[in-house]
């Protein structure tokens, strides 16, 4: 019997019900393994407009950066840590994760085209490519330039703060 899968050496042989029985219960621990990672159950609380009031308060101050976060570790006993959070440094490194992930993008694609150019056997070919492939080229100058543009204002706007 050839390698069915990576738990096949745990099978040890067998007949076809015998292993369909086994990927069943690796697939139920898997289950309940990822829904034990996951929060997904709910639990509802209401409160009096102060009792939240004074709870979001808390939730603020918090280093938390969602309430049910905050509530959750409240709840559980589990330890809080109250201080100061610096908004605009949140607010940049948010801004830093959207052009790290443009930039990325851009990254890929130029690599592609690095691959696709290897693949070309002939000159004739090579240059075709390479006439297509200006108007990209362009793009990419103009996506870089508008990336350190943002990243100037950005350092200039928290500079100022």
């Amino acid at each position: 019997m050839g390698n069915l899968s990576p738990f096949a050496s745990e099978l040890g042989g067998g007949k076809d019900k015998d292993i369909q029985r086994f990927f069943k219960v690796k697939l139920r621990e898997k289950m309940k393994a990822e829904i034990k990672s996951n929060p997904n159950l709910r639990v509802t609380i209401r409160f009096k407009p102060e009792e939240y009031n004074q709870v979001q308060k808390k939730f603020l101050v918090s280093t938390c950066r969602k309430l049910s976060e905050y509530i959750r570790k409240t709840s559980l006993s589990k330890p809080l840590v109250f201080t100061y959070r610096n908004q605009s440094a949140d607010e940049f490194l948010a801004e830093m994760v959207k052009l790290k992930n443009e930039l990325n993008a851009i990254g890929n694609n130029f690599n592609q085209s690095v691959k696709r150019l290897h693949t070309l056997d002939q000159v004739n070919e090579m240059k075709a490519w390479v006439l297509l492939n200006e108007v990209s080229k362009q793009s990419l100058f103009r996506k870089i330039e508008e990336i350190k543009c943002r990243i100037i204002q950005l350092h200039e706007q928290w500079l100022q703060k």
